[in-house]
C-alpha cells in the first residue's frame, strides 16, 4: 500500500518575510517616486534656463575679475622677485671680487713671514727705506680693514635680499594657488551654463539669446570690424581727444569674441576691453573693474559722456564704455561678442570719467 504523505505546510514566518519584503520594495519605489530621490530633474522652461544661465555667467564674471586681480598681483610679485634676484647676483659678484683681493693680501703676508717690525728694522740694510715701507704697510692695513668691513656689509645685504626674495616667492606661490582656484570656478560656472543650454533646441537657444539693444554694426568677421568707425557725433561729444580715441577703439572691436582673462587685441573680457581701449589712447588703467572704478572722477548717470566707464552689479563686476544715447560698448560674456547695448541691460552701479 502506497505511503500517504502529509501535505507540506507553508511557513507562516516565510510568508511574513516575503510579504514584508514586497511591502518594503513597494515603499522604496513609492519613496523614490515621491521624495525626488533618483527622480529625473524637472524640465526647465527656456525662460528658466535663461535666468539660471545669466546667473552663472554673472558669477563667472565675478570670478574672472578676481582671477584678473590675482594675475596682476602674481605678475608684480614675479617682477619684484626677479629684481631682488638680480640685485643679489650683482652683489655676489662684487663680494667675490672683494674676497679675491683679500685673499691675495693674506697670501702676500704669509709669504712675507710676518716678521716683527722691530726685528725687520734691526735687520734692514736701509732703515730709511724700511720706515717708508712700514708707513705704506700701515696704510695698506687700514685699507684692508675697510675691505673686510665692506665684505661683511655686502654679506649682510645679500642675506637681506635673499630674505626679501623668499617672502616674494611665497607671495607668488600664494597668488598662483589663487589663480588656479578662480580658474576652476570660472570653468565650472561656464561648463554648467553650457550644459543647461544644451538641453534646449537650436531654436529655443536663439529665442532666449539676449540681443536687446545690440547694434547692427556688431558683426563677427574681422574684415567688417576693421571698417567700423565711431560716429562723428559720438567723438564730438567726448570730453577730450583721448576719450574719443578710446571710443573709436571700442567701435573697431565690435564683434570680437569674449574670452575671460583676455585683453586683446582680438579677444577681450569686460575690463580687458576697457583697459585696451584706453591703452590705445595713451592712458594706463588698472586691470580689474574694482580698481578701474577708482581710476578717475566719479560722474552721475545724468552727466555721462562718450568715453566714460560705466559699471554694473552691486559687486562692480562688469564694466563698459559709454558711447552716448543711453548705450555702451562692452564684452558681455562667453555667449556674445563685443557689442553695443543699452545701459539698462544690467543693474547700473556707477560711472567714472578717466580723462
Amino acid at each position: 500500500m502506497a505511503a500517504h504523505r502529509k501535505p507540506r505546510r507553508r511557513s507562516a514566518s516565510g510568508n511574513k518575510a516575503r510579504t514584508a519584503a514586497t511591502i518594503a520594495l513597494a515603499g522604496a519605489a513609492t519613496a523614490t517616486g515621491f521624495d525626488g530621490t533618483g527622480h529625473a530633474e524637472p524640465e526647465l522652461t527656456p525662460g528658466q534656463v535663461k535666468v539660471k544661465v545669466d546667473e552663472l555667467y554673472q558669477e563667472a564674471e565675478v570670478a574672472t575679475e578676481k582671477y584678473n586681480g590675482a594675475k596682476e598681483k602674481a605678475g608684480a610679485a614675479g617682477r619684484r622677485l626677479k629684481d631682488l634676484q638680480d640685485q643679489a647676483a650683482r652683489k655676489e659678484e662684487r663680494l667675490n671680487s672683494a674676497r679675491e683681493a683679500l685673499g691675495s693680501v693674506a697670501a702676500a703676508q704669509y709669504r712675507g713671514g710676518g716678521l716683527d717690525p722691530a726685528l725687520q728694522l734691526a735687520l734692514s740694510d736701509d732703515p730709511d727705506r724700511y720706515l717708508q715701507n712700514a708707513e705704506f704697510v700701515e696704510r695698506a692695513g687700514n685699507r684692508q680693514q675697510a675691505d673686510v668691513a665692506r665684505v661683511r656689509r655686502q654679506l649682510r645685504e645679500i642675506e637681506q635680499l635673499r630674505g626679501a626674495a623668499h617672502v616674494e616667492l611665497n607671495s607668488l606661490k600664494s597668488r598662483q594657488t589663487e589663480l588656479r582656484r578662480h580658474k576652476k570656478t570660472i570653468t565650472g560656472k561656464l561648463g554648467s551654463a553650457r550644459q543647461l543650454l544644451s538641453r534646449l533646441s537650436a531654436q529655443e537657444r536663439a529665442r532666449i539669446s539676449d540681443t536687446r539693444g545690440t547694434d547692427r554694426a556688431s558683426r563677427s568677421s574681422t574684415g567688417a570690424r576693421d571698417s567700423l568707425a565711431a560716429p562723428g557725433s559720438v567723438k564730438a561729444q567726448a570730453p577730450n581727444v583721448r576719450a574719443a580715441a578710446a571710443v573709436s577703439y571700442a567701435y573697431q572691436k565690435l564683434g570680437s569674441p569674449y574670452v575671460w582673462g583676455a585683453t586683446g587685441p582680438n579677444a577681450f573680457d569686460c575690463s580687458g576691453l576697457v583697459q585696451a581701449a584706453y591703452r590705445s589712447a595713451g592712458v594706463s588703467l588698472p586691470r580689474t573693474t574694482y580698481s578701474q572704478i577708482d581710476a578717475g572722477r566719479r560722474v552721475s548717470r545724468s552727466e555721462l559722456l562718450p568715453g566714460d566707464l560705466v559699471f554694473f552689479y552691486a559687486g562692480i563686476s562688469h564694466v563698459g564704455i559709454y558711447v552716448g544715447n543711453g548705450r555702451m560698448i562692452h564684452a558681455p560674456n562667453s555667449s556674445a561678442p563685443v557689442r553695443v547695448a543699452p545701459l539698462d541691460e544690467m543693474p547700473f552701479t556707477g560711472a567714472t570719467r578717466v580723462v
